[in-house]
C-alpha cells in the first residue's frame, strides 16, 4: 500500500538508486533520439533493433560471452542494414517497414529458440524480455552510464546538424553537411540506447522509450527545440513514476513505465486538442 514511509524505504535501497540513475540517462537519450526517429518515420526500426538485441542476448547467454558486448556491436550492424532497407525501400522488391517487421519477427524468434535449446526460459532471459531492475549490477551501472554521456554529448554536439537532417536532407546536402554520416551517427546512438535500456525496460517495451515521449509532446508543442526539450521532461517524469509505482504495487518495471507513458500520452491528446 502507498505511504511516504515506503516511498521514503524504496529510495534507501541501492539497487533503486541504481536503477533511476541508469534509467534516467537512457529515457534522456531515448527521448532525445526519438523526436528525430519519428519525424524521418525511423520509429519502427528502434523496435526492430530490440527484438535484434534479444537475438544477439541468447546467443551470448547460451555461448557464455558477455551479453552488452556481443549486444552492441550486432545491434549497430542491425542498424545500418535496416537504414539501408529503410532508404532504399522505393526501389526494393519488400518495402522498408516489411523488411523491418519480417528482421524483428525473425529475430525475436530465433532468440526464442536458442534460449529453448540451452539454458531454456530463466529468470536471466526474463528479465531480458521484460525488463528488470534486479539485474543491474554494479558494472552494468558503470557501462550504461559512459555509453549513456556519450550518446548525450554527441547528441548535443551535432544538435543543429541533425535538427537539419530530420527536416530536409536536400537542403543538408546542399551546405555540405554529410546525410549518410549523420543518419549512420543516428542509428549507432540508437542502437547503444537501446541495449543499454533493454535491462530496465525489457527487449519488448525499449522502443516505447523511443516513441511515445516524442509523440506525447508533439501533441502541444511544434517547434523543434521546444519538442525535444519537453519530450525529455515528459520521458524522465514516466520513467520515475513507472518505476516506483511498480515498486509500490509490485508490478512488472517496463509494463508500470509503458502504462505511464500511455497515460501521459492521453493527456497530452486532450491538451492539444483543446488549446487548437
Amino acid at each position: 500500500m502507498f505511504s511516504m514511509s515506503a516511498l521514503l524505504g524504496l529510495l534507501s535501497q541501492k539497487f533503486i538508486l541504481r536503477a533511476m540513475l541508469v534509467g534516467v540517462l537512457v529515457s534522456l537519450c531515448a527521448s532525445l533520439l526519438g523526436v528525430s526517429l519519428v519525424l524521418k518515420r525511423y520509429s519502427m526500426i528502434g523496435d526492430g533493433l530490440s527484438h535484434v538485441g534479444f537475438a544477439s542476448l541468447a546467443i551470448s547467454m547460451a555461448l557464455g560471452w558477455a551479453p552488452l558486448l556481443v549486444s552492441i556491436p550486432v545491434v549497430v550492424i542491425s542498424a545500418f542494414f535496416l537504414l539501408r532497407i529503410n532508404n532504399q525501400s522505393n526501389d526494393s522488391a519488400i518495402k522498408g517497414d516489411s523488411a523491418i517487421a519480417l528482421i524483428s519477427s525473425s529475430a525475436l524468434a530465433l532468440g526464442i529458440m536458442i534460449t529453448s535449446l540451452t539454458k531454456g526460459m530463466n529468470s536471466d532471459v526474463i528479465s531480458y524480455m521484460f525488463g528488470s531492475i534486479l539485474t543491474l549490477s554494479q558494472s552494468d551501472v558503470i557501462v550504461s552510464i559512459v555509453l549513456s554521456l556519450i550518446v548525450l554529448v554527441l547528441f548535443i554536439v551535432f544538435y543543429n546538424k541533425i535538427f537539419t537532417v530530420t527536416f530536409d536532407e536536400n537542403f543538408a546536402k546542399a551546405t555540405g553537411t554529410n546525410v549518410s554520416l549523420l543518419n549512420s551517427l543516428l542509428a549507432i546512438l540508437t542502437s547503444i540506447t537501446i541495449v543499454i535500456g533493454m535491462r530496465i525496460m525489457g527487449t519488448l517495451l525499449i522502443s516505447s522509450l523511443i516513441i511515445f515521449p516524442s509523440l506525447s509532446s508533439m501533441r502541444i508543442f511544434k517547434k523543434f527545440k521546444h519538442v525535444v526539450i519537453s519530450s525529455s521532461i515528459i520521458s524522465v517524469f514516466c520513467f520515475l513514476l513507472g518505476l516506483i509505482l511498480s515498486c509500490l504495487i509490485e508490478i512488472p518495471t517496463g509494463a508500470s513505465i509503458v502504462v505511464t507513458n500511455l497515460t501521459v500520452f492521453i493527456i497530452c491528446h486532450i491538451i492539444g486538442k483543446t488549446i487548437k
